[in-house]
């Protein structure tokens, strides 16, 4: 087959693919994990229940796609939140920022669906991941000066995630915000 031919299938296939993920997720908002079924998600693709078997098995396995994807975009997100900061102490601040704010605006999410999706192997991929990128901010400001040097940057990082997954629970940015002030002043060099 000629090249265009296969990057134009190739187009395709991740077009249907987007489109199942966004389908099923608008469905399980609506209606609740439990209640979506294959033949749901096939009519709300605009495909027929044989086409989307061959992309996926079942809801469960389009979820988990669907999952991996958001995962995907907000480490992407934060990796740009830390190219746009201009030094290491800055740097940290923004990302801190954004994970706490993107943890924030993930409260109240259906419990059955958060449960299901926060296990597997991306999950744990994309925590590596986050706490590598915040751990390597950590020890970059820690050698200009900003942060205290008397810990592991990991430990620090450690401390950082979990302090910051109680914006789950807070009431505004306002506190999400706070609560940032207070995690970066842990991390300040004591005396």
């Amino acid at each position: 087959m000629p090249k265009l031919w296969n990057e134009t299938i190739e187009a395709h296939r991740r077009e249907v693919r987007e489109a199942i993920l966004d389908a099923t997720a608008a469905l399980v908002a609506e209606h609740g994990l439990r209640a979506v079924t294959m033949s749901q998600i096939a009519e709300g693709t605009g495909i027929g229940r044989a086409t989307l078997y061959k992309y996926f098995s079942d809801v469960e396995a389009i979820l988990g796609a669907w999952h991996e994807r958001q995962v995907g975009h907000h480490l992407h997100q934060l990796s740009q939140v830390r190219d746009e900061a201009a030094d290491p102490g800055a740097r940290l601040e923004a990302v801190l920022t954004a994970y706490a704010l993107m943890t924030s605006s993930r409260a109240g999410h259906d419990a059955d669906v958060a449960a299901y999706l926060h296990h597997g192997p991306h999950v744990a991929h994309a925590h590596e991941h986050l706490h590598r990128l915040i751990s390597d901010l950590i020890a970059e400001a820690a050698v200009s000066g900003d942060l205290r040097a008397d810990t592991d940057p990991g430990e620090l990082a450690t401390y950082c995630l979990h302090a910051l997954s109680a914006a789950r629970s807070l009431p505004s940015e306002a506190a999400v915000r706070r609560l940032v002030q207070f995690t970066l002043a842990g991390l300040r060099n004591p005396g």
